[in-house]
């Protein structure tokens, strides 16, 4: 990892960093399409309010997603189809949610943690939703037991105590009291450990709980970002910046998680990234009879999101620790910063406006129309984003939205301190020195 902080900058912006996008006309057809868009892209999806509706549902999937016959099934694919039925519900809300966000312009939450221990979905769900009833009546109708099903859904391992926890309780919080928030996380392959107990004795073996399909998760494939590590950063007077060169290249993949509100139809979203290579297999390596090194930047990446807290009394184990944070903090900020991008009341295309603060682009030459200079206000940026960091885990995020601020949208130093002072929270939830985290600085460097 390599943070350039350096107070050698030129030709700075205050609180502006350039962007290139349409005319006001095509703006305009753009905003009405996309109304439009909004009134009808849920008019065909069914409600699912009564006991016949989830009895439906539930046979729907169990033939069409699963393709079994009731009749002969296992209760584990009953567990599948029940939650199949159960995200259908939650979909509508969830789609609907996003959507009021977005035309309403509501200021995000963004929690940041190492851990979430949200428990199973499940039970939560019937709870919030309130259709716990509901479903008991729909389980007798099919003459299954519902908490026999329950039991087969293994807790999510994201997760260990109090600091995960609290965490889970936040974002349940949240969507109860209809904040608008992101818990951005770690989707960890292990989690920390299983406990088993072995002729008398307590054994650690790893808590595979991914080894079942996960039904309430939807991978985002459209986001993943790429997260370089290592390397070393230059001054590259060519385009007068800095530049992070010779590193290596890790691809965050995201995946959803909604967050039900209790009786209230809001539903936010639970956002872990998982760690892959940027080439999976070196067909190389492979034909040469190189068969461990074909996978081995396969391996070396999904480490990062293997377990949990890796044992820190090695120097592998910490090095491993300080790269699932940056991983973290990286990937999460890489998309607050899209996200808060992508929102057009935060650009600026009249001149009048930003007259004082104007970087302005040569107008573009075309036989269509001509296309404007567009410019992202970042001075509004704290209006429209809270980052919440839990604990020490994440305080990586700070130096590193600097590093974002001055060297990708090009901001002075100060402008880029002002907006990360007023976006940052934090909350440290002991004193005790071992908890309190160090890392070497030439491990930083």
């Amino acid at each position: 990892m390599s943070v350039s902080g350096s107070h050698k900058r030129h030709s700075r912006n205050s609180f502006v960093s350039v962007r290139y996008i349409p005319t006001d006309e095509e703006e305009e057809l753009h905003r009405q399409t996309e109304a439009q868009n909004l009134r009808v892209s849920l008019h065909q999806i069914k409600n699912i309010e009564t006991i016949l509706n989830l009895v439906e549902n539930f046979n729907r999937h169990l033939h069409l997603t699963l393709m079994v016959d009731r009749f002969h099934s296992s209760y584990q694919e009953y567990y599948l189809a029940l939650s199949q039925a159960l995200r259908d519900i939650l979909a509508k809300n969830w789609i609907r949610t996003q959507q009021f966000y977005q035309m309403t312009g509501s200021k995000r939450v963004y929690y940041l943690s190492l851990e979430f221990y949200i428990g199973r979905y499940m039970r939560n769900t019937l709870i919030n939703l309130d259709i716990n009833e509901q479903m008991i009546q729909a389980a007798e109708a099919l003459n299954i037991k519902l908490n026999d099903i329950e039991e087969l859904e293994d807790d999510a391992a994201l997760g260990n105590g109090g600091l995960g926890r609290l965490a889970a309780c936040f974002l349940d919080s949240m969507a109860t009291l209809g904040i608008p928030s992101y818990g951005y996380g770690l989707r960890y392959q292990f989690g920390i450990f299983k406990q088993q107990i072995v002729d008398g004795w307590q054994v650690e073996v790893p808590d595979d709980w991914l080894r079942q399909p996960m039904p309430w998760e939807i991978r985002r494939v459209q986001n993943e970002i790429r997260i370089h590590f290592y390397g070393k950063v230059i001054w590259n007077e060519f385009i007068n910046n800095f530049q992070w060169t010779d590193y290596e290249t890790v691809i965050a993949q995201a995946y959803d998680y909604p967050v039900p509100g209790y009786k209230n139809n809001i539903v936010n979203t639970m956002r872990l990234f998982s760690a892959r290579a940027d080439c999976d297999f070196n067909f190389k390596s492979f034909n040469e009879g190189e068969y461990i090194h074909a996978v081995m930047e396969r391996n070396k990446a999904e480490r990062i999101t293997c377990v949990l807290y890796p044992n820190d009394n090695i120097a592998e184990g910490r090095e491993l620790r300080l790269k699932q944070e940056y991983f973290l903090i990286a990937a999460s900020l890489h998309d607050i910063l899209r996200r808060f991008k992508s929102e057009k009341r935060w650009q600026t295309s009249s001149n009048k406006e930003i007259k004082n603060n104007t970087l302005q682009l040569p107008e573009a030459k075309s036989n269509q129309k001509s296309v404007s200079s567009i410019f992202v206000d970042f001075k509004c940026m704290h209006d429209m984003i809270a980052i919440q960091l839990n604990d020490t885990h994440p305080s990586l995020a700070i130096p590193e939205m600097m590093r974002l601020l001055l060297d990708n949208e090009h901001l002075s130093w100060d402008d880029a301190w002002y907006i990360t002072v007023n976006c940052f929270a934090y909350t440290n939830h002991t004193l005790m020195p071992e908890a309190i985290e160090r890392w070497p600085v030439q491990m930083i460097e």
